[in-house]
C-alpha cells in the first residue's frame, strides 16, 4: 500500500508540474487577451485520469424517482416560489440568483462573511453587510460626500433599519413598527421620526441628518420603503414614494434669523401662511421614447436641483429627437407657499419677514392661508435670473423645501406651559377674588377705567363657539368698540392686549383696505396664476384682530368685515378662486367721536359714524369720556408723574449705585424736578399714589403668568350652561329692548342675548369653572348694561341707573358704590354753593342724613366702615362724628371748577 501511494503521489505531481509548465509557456502570451479556451490543446483538459476521476459513493444519488404527476408537480413548484417569495429572494418566475455562482462566491467573500455563512446559512449571508467602524470620522470629506459613498451608504442603511424594527418606547412597545402599520392602514406614504428618539439611540444618524439632508433622506426613504414593500408586497400599487417625516427638531429658528450658514442644513422654524398656490404636478421619474426608433428610455429621477435628459439611445444610439413619455412618467404634487413672522414675533419697528415654502408629494394642502405652522424644511438656493438683473451681480434667492409640517394651535401653545406653571395657576383660580385681581393686572399702567379693563379681560378669555346640528356656526368670541374722546388711553389698551394676547395683529382703519382685512387675489410671478394672499382677520384667526382709528375706514371697507364679525369667515370669489377662509378671532377696535369731543347730549349712534349693522357686531360698546373732576384729574395727574418717575430708564441704574435718600447730598444732580431740594418740592416717595379705586389694593399678577393663564384656560376650560337663570336673562332682555325703543338709542337685537351667554362663559373660564353659574350670568347682565346705559343721553343715563340700579351695583364693592355716591354729591355741592356765592368754596360739607339715604337706596345699610377705609382717607374726606357732617378741603389750584 505504501508504495502504491508513492506512486500515486509521483504521478499526481508530474502531472501537475507539466500543467503548470503548459500554463507558464503561454501565460505571458495570453495575459492581455485572456485565458483561450478553444486552443490546439483543448482537448488535454479532457483526457482520462484514472487516480483522479474517483467520486464519494456519499454524495451520489443512483436511486431512481418515479416521473411526478401534473399536481404534485404544481404543487412542489409552488412551495418553491413560497419559499422564495419569503426569503425575499426573488420575483416569482424568475430563477434564483446565485445558483450558478455559489462556489465561485465563495472565493471573493470576505472571510467573516465566509465564516457567517457556514455558522448561519445562506439567510446569516444576506444579512451579513460591509460593517464601518468609527462612521462619524469622514476621513477628511465634506459629510455630505462621504454620506454618498457606498460603504457609507450601506451602513447607514442597515443601522437606520436596524433602529426602526428594534427601537422600544417606555412602555416597552416596538414604536416605529407599530406606526409603519398604522401608516400602511391610513394608505398614507409617509411616517413621522421623533428625532429625540434617534438622537438617543443612534447619534451619528443624527448628526447626519440635519448636515446632509437631502442625501440622507434619499437613504431613509428607502429604508422605509424595503421594510413595507418586505411586510406588504403589494402595497407599491398605493403609493410609489415613501417619506420619513423629521419631527422634534430642538433649535427652532427664526425666519429672519436664516443665514448662509443654514444653507443646505435641516432647519426648523414657524410663521403664518399668507398665500399658496393651487397643486401642480411635476415630474419626479420622467420616461422618454426614442422617436426614431420607439425604444423607452428611462427612469430618469428628477430633483430639485437637476433636470435628466437622455443623451442618446442605446437602442439606435441616435442623440434624438425624445419626447416624454406622459404614460409611464411619474409625477408628484407641487405646490409653493409663502409663510410670514408671526404676528406677535416681530421686533418693534421693523417689517415682518417672508419665505418661500416647496410642498411636495402629501404634504401639498395641508394648510391655507392665515394657518399658523411650525415647519421643518431643507434650506436650500436656487439660481434666480431676474435677482442678478436687478442686483448687478451674481446672487442666489432661497426657498425652504418641506419636510414635515404642523400646524399650530391652542394645544401647541399649551406645550409651553409647565407643571410648575400649572401649579401655579391652579391656585391662583382658588382665590376668591381672581376675577378682580385679572381685571387688576389688565394694562395696570393705566389709570382707572375699570370697565374697559373687564370688557378686555373677558374678550381675552372669550366663550364657547357652537355648532348646532354640524350646520351653523355660532361664535364665541367677543368683539369690542372703544369710543371716546382723545388722550383717554385707547390705543394704549390696544397696544397692551397685542402684547398679552397669545395671536395678536394690529392694524388701523387708515392704513387697511377691505382687501388688507380680508383677503385677496394676486398672480404669482413664478407660476403666473392668481393665488391667495391673506389678510389681517385671517391672520389673525384664533386671536385677537386690534383696529385702531375704526372711524377712518370708509363704509365699504367696513362692509366687508361684516362676515368675519359674526360668521367668523371670509368667502372669496375672485379671478376663479372660489373658496372660504376661517377669521375666528375676537375683533377690538378703537374709534374717535365726530368733532374730536364726544357729546353727551347725543346718542351713540350720532357721536360716531358707524352703521346699525356694524354695531350691533360688537358684544360691548365702552364709552370713555373725559369729564372735568378736580380731584379725579389731581390724582391722575400724580399717578401719571409717579409713573414716569417709576418707570424711567436711568432709576434703577442709579438706585443700584447709590440708592435714593432724603437726606443725600447730592439728591440735586438726580432729582427729576430740576433744581429741587428734597424740602421744596414733592420726592417720588410722595407721589407714589396709586389708582384710587378698590382694584388697586389687589396684588397683580406677572405679565407672564397672565398670559399663560389665558392659555390654558382657553384650552382646558369649557364651561357648560346648566341650570342658568334664563327667566333672568329674558327678563333683562325684554327691559332692554323697551327701553331702547322708547330713547332711540343703540338696537337691541337677539345678538345682544347671545353676548350675554358668551360674557357668562368668559366669567366662568376666568374663574377655571365647569359650569357657568348665577354669578357669572349676573355679571354678564352688568356688563351689557353699563354698555348700554354709556351710550344714552346724559339725562336718559341718569334715569337708567336709577332704574337698574340693582343690577349695576352687582360683584361692586360697599366701599366703591358709597365713593362713588359721595363723589356725586361732593360735585353737586361745590356746583350750588359756586352758583350762590360767586365764588368757589375750598371747604365743602356734606349732610350725612342725605349720604345715608343714597346709600339706603342701593341696600347699603352700613356706612362707619367706609368712613374708617383708605378709600375714604386718601381722597382727604374728614368725618364729623359730632355735627354728622362730611367734609372735604379741595386744594387750593383745583377751587376753580
Amino acid at each position: 500500500m505504501g508504495d502504491e501511494s508513492s506512486v500515486s503521489d509521483g504521478e499526481n505531481q508530474q502531472f501537475f508540474e507539466a500543467e503548470d509548465e503548459f500554463v507558464d509557456v503561454e501565460a505571458d502570451d495570453e495575459e492581455g487577451e485572456g485565458e483561450e479556451l478553444f486552443g490546439d490543446n483543448m482537448e488535454q483538459d479532457y483526457r482520462p485520469v484514472p487516480h483522479l476521476d474517483r467520486y464519494d459513493s456519499d454524495v451520489l444519488d443512483e436511486s431512481e424517482y418515479d416521473n411526478l404527476s401534473e399536481g404534485a408537480r404544481r404543487d412542489a413548484e409552488a412551495e418553491m416560489r413560497d419559499r422564495d417569495r419569503q426569503e425575499g429572494r426573488v420575483l416569482p418566475g424568475r430563477m434564483r440568483r446565485g445558483l450558478l455562482y455559489d462556489d465561485d462566491d465563495e472565493d471573493v467573500l470576505p472571510r467573516h462573511q465566509r465564516r457567517a455563512k457556514e455558522t448561519f446559512g445562506e439567510e446569516a449571508e444576506e444579512e451579513m453587510f460591509e460593517s464601518i467602524e468609527n462612521i462619524e470620522n469622514t476621513r477628511g470629506l465634506s459629510i455630505q460626500a462621504w454620506v454618498q459613498m457606498p460603504g457609507t451608504k450601506n451602513e447607514i442603511f442597515n443601522r437606520f433599519k436596524h433602529f426602526l424594527r428594534t427601537y422600544v418606547d417606555f412602555k416597552g412597545n416596538k414604536l416605529y413598527e407599530e406606526r409603519i402599520l398604522r401608516m400602511c392602514e391610513q394608505n398614507k406614504s409617509s411616517m413621522e421620526l421623533d428625532y429625540n428618539t434617534i438622537a438617543a439611540k443612534e447619534t451619528v444618524l443624527a448628526y447626519f441628518i440635519p448636515e446632509a439632508p437631502v442625501q440622507m433622506f434619499v437613504i431613509l426613504d428607502e429604508v422605509l420603503k424595503s421594510i413595507v414593500l418586505n411586510t406588504y408586497p403589494e402595497y407599491e400599487r398605493v403609493t410609489k414614494e415613501f417619506h420619513v417625516r423629521i419631527t422634534n427638531l430642538p433649535v427652532l429658528e427664526h425666519i429672519r434669523n436664516l443665514r448662509q450658514l443654514h444653507l443646505n442644513q435641516l432647519i426648523r422654524t414657524s410663521g403664518v401662511v399668507t398665500s399658496a398656490t393651487g397643486i401642480l404636478p411635476q415630474l419626479s421619474m420622467a420616461m422618454f421614447d426614442c422617436l426614431s426608433c420607439g425604444f423607452i428610455l428611462g427612469p430618469f429621477v428628477q430633483t430639485q436641483t437637476t433636470e435628466l435628459k437622455p443623451n442618446a439611445c442605446p437602442e439606435c444610439q441616435k442623440t434624438g429627437p425624445f419626447s416624454l413619455n406622459m404614460e409611464k412618467t411619474v409625477y408628484s404634487n407641487y405646490q409653493r407657499l409663502t409663510i410670514q413672522e408671526s404676528p406677535g414675533k416681530v421686533p418693534a419697528g421693523r417689517l415682518p419677514r417672508s419665505k418661500d415654502i416647496i410642498c411636495l408629494s402629501d404634504l401639498c394642502d395641508m394648510c391655507k392661508p392665515g394657518d399658523e405652522i411650525e415647519l421643518t424644511a431643507m434650506y436650500t438656493n436656487n439660481y434666480d435670473g431676474s435677482l442678478n438683473v436687478k442686483q448687478g451681480f451674481p446672487v442666489f434667492s432661497t426657498v425652504l423645501v418641506a419636510n414635515h409640517i404642523l400646524l399650530r394651535d391652542d394645544k401647541t401653545a399649551l406645550s409651553a406651559i409647565t407643571d410648575e406653571d400649572i401649579r401655579l395657576i391652579t391656585n391662583l383660580s382658588k382665590d376668591e377674588r381672581i376675577g378682580d385681581r385679572l381685571v387688576a393686572s389688565i394694562a395696570p399702567s393705566i389709570y382707572g377705567h375699570e370697565d374697559i379693563k373687564r370688557a378686555i379681560a373677558l374678550a381675552l378669555f372669550g366663550g364657547e363657539a357652537k355648532n348646532p346640528g354640524l350646520k351653523h356656526q355660532v361664535r364665541g368670541d367677543i368683539n369690542i368698540l372703544l369710543c371716546g374722546d382723545p388722550g383717554t388711553a385707547k390705543s394704549q389698551f390696544l397696544k397692551f392686549v397685542e402684547k398679552i394676547a397669545p395671536r395678536a395683529v394690529f392694524t388701523t382703519g387708515q392704513g387697511a383696505s377691505a382687501v388688507g382685512l380680508t383677503a385677496y387675489v394676486q398672480r404669482s410671478p413664478a407660476t403666473k396664476e392668481w393665488t391667495l394672499e391673506a389678510g389681517a382677520l385671517v391672520l389673525a384667526d384664533k386671536g385677537v384682530c386690534l383696529i385702531d382709528e375704526f372711524d377712518k375706514m370708509n363704509d365699504q371697507d367696513r362692509t366687508s368685515i361684516h362676515e368675519a364679525m359674526e360668521q367668523q369667515s371670509i368667502s372669496i370669489s375672485k379671478a376663479g378662486i372660489v373658496t372660504s377662509l376661517k377669521a375666528r378671532c375676537c375683533v377690538m377696535a378703537a374709534a374717535n367721536p365726530l368733532g374730536g369731543q364726544y357729546d353727551s347730549s347725543m346718542t351713540f349712534s350720532e357721536n360716531v359714524d358707524l352703521s346699525e349693522p356694524i354695531l350691533s357686531r360688537f358684544d360691548v360698546l365702552c364709552v370713555v369720556r373725559d369729564v372735568p373732576d378736580p380731584l379725579v384729574d389731581e390724582r391722575l395727574a400724580k399717578f401719571v408723574v409717579n409713573s414716569h418717575i417709576r418707570h424711567h430708564p436711568v432709576k434703577g441704574r442709579l438706585r443700584a449705585e447709590d440708592p435714593l435718600s432724603d437726606d443725600d447730598e447730592d439728591f440735586d444732580n438726580r432729582n427729576p424736578f430740576g433744581n429741587q431740594t428734597p424740602n421744596d418740592g414733592p420726592t417720588p416717595r410722595e407721589l407714589d399714589v396709586e389708582d384710587d379705586s378698590v382694584l388697586s389694593s389687589l396684588e397683580k399678577i406677572p405679565q407672564d403668568l397672565l398670559r399663560k393663564y389665558i392659555i390654558y384656560a382657553r384650552e382646558k376650560c369649557h364651561p357648560k350652561l346648566y341650570n342658568v337663570d334664563s327667566d333672568r336673562i329674558a327678563h333683562m332682555y325684554s327691559e332692554l329692548r323697551r327701553e331702547s325703543m322708547a330713547t332711540g338709542s343703540i338696537p337691541i337685537t337677539v345678538r345682544h342675548i347671545e353676548s350675554m351667554i358668551r360674557l357668562g362663559e368668559a366669567s366662568a373660564k376666568m374663574h377655571l369653572r365647569e359650569f357657568v353659574n348665577d354669578d357669572d350670568v349676573n355679571m354678564a347682565i352688568r356688563i351689557v348694561l353699563e354698555s348700554f346705559i354709556d351710550t344714552q343721553k346724559y339725562s336718559i343715563m341718569r334715569t337708567m341707573k336709577k332704574t337698574f340700579g340693582r343690577y349695576l351695583a352687582y360683584k361692586r364693592d360697599n366701599n366703591e358704590l358709597l365713593f362713588f355716591i359721595l363723589k356725586q354729591m361732593l360735585l353737586e355741592q361745590a356746583s350750588y354753593l359756586k352758583n350762590r356765592y360767586r365764588t368757589a368754596q375750598r371747604v365743602i360739607e356734606i349732610n350725612e342724613k342725605d349720604f345715608m339715604e343714597k346709600a339706603n337706596q342701593i341696600n347699603i345699610q352700613a356706612v362707619l366702615p367706609f368712613y374708617e377705609s383708605d378709600l375714604f382717607k386718601k381722597n382727604h374726606f374728614i368725618y364729623d362724628s359730632k355735627r354728622k357732617l362730611i367734609i372735604q378741603t379741595l386744594a387750593e389750584q383745583y377751587t376753580e371748577i
